[in-house]
């Protein structure tokens, strides 16, 4: 997957990345990943919920990938944070 079909959660309200999604299911690929790291998680699976559930009832979830990716703060310190991948799909 093309790195255009990727949503990256951050601070931006919710409705935001709904709007992204939608704007990249209903693209040409038909297929958009959301990916999230730490506390942005709860918000990448709203994110997905609401897409399916509300703005495009025949999207589906392909797959979820959750993983630790190990980061280095400023100070040089290492940090474990957990990630989450969603794939979604339009049928």
């Amino acid at each position: 997957m093309a790195d255009d079909n990727i949503i990256y959660i951050g601070k931006k309200e919710t409705m935001s990345y709904v709007l992204a999604v939608t704007g990249q299911l209903n693209g040409d690929a038909g297929k958009v990943t959301i990916k999230a790291r730490g506390r942005s998680i709860s918000k990448a699976v709203d994110v997905a919920e609401i897409t399916r559930n509300k703005v495009i009832t025949t999207a589906v979830v392909d797959d979820i990938k959750i993983y630790t990716e190990s980061l280095e703060n400023e100070d040089g310190r290492k940090s474990n944070v957990s990630s989450i991948e969603i794939y979604l799909r339009k049928e």
